[in-house]
């Protein structure tokens, strides 16, 4: 008999709870190039605090089949930020786990995994070392926005075996 799946509790993505991990990229309002007032994104808090400066930036769209809604393995970058959105009306799942130890050997604690529901549209940027897993969907292909390092997967890409598969609690 197979054990059954450690359950991931699934919340809504809204600012402040996603806050532990990364920030939700605000939808912002603007009047075209040079017309209206235009806060300074140098001093605004809601604005994304990207890590970019260990290498080379790469912005690409991910073209993924039917991954489904579950997992048993978690990964983390602790040397850049990613952000990852939905480009085709996917909406889609998200394990996370704070950063906590940054050593090689650390892992997540499996109650500190939760999973986000990403609406269409939405894009999120995780913080430095967030333990991540997914984008997570059931559709029978999806294309995501990624924007980390050229060499993120080769160069800090941190994954572990949770020893256990872990489903949604949808």
């Amino acid at each position: 008999m197979t054990a059954a799946p450690h359950k991931i509790p699934v919340r809504p993505l809204e600012a402040a709870t996603f806050a532990p991990y990364g920030q939700v990229i605000a939808t912002r309002q603007v009047f075209g190039q040079g017309v209206g007032t235009h806060k300074d994104p140098s001093t605004d808090p809601e604005e994304a605090r990207l890590v970019l400066s260990e290498g080379t930036p790469r912005l690409w769209i991910m073209h993924m089949g039917q991954i489904g809604t579950r997992f048993s393995r978690i990964a983390r970058h602790r040397r850049t930020t990613q952000c990852l959105g939905s480009v085709d009306g996917t909406e889609w799942l998200l394990g996370v786990a704070p950063a906590g130890d940054l050593s090689d050997g650390a892992k997540p604690a499996l109650g500190d995994i939760v999973g986000f529901r990403i609406p269409p549209g939405a894009i999120i940027k995780l913080h430095l070392g967030t333990w991540h897993a997914g984008p997570h969907h059931q559709r029978a292909e999806a294309r995501f926005l990624n924007l980390e390092l050229m060499d993120t997967n080769e160069a800090d890409f941190h994954a572990v075996e949770l020893g256990v598969e872990c489903a949604y609690d949808l």
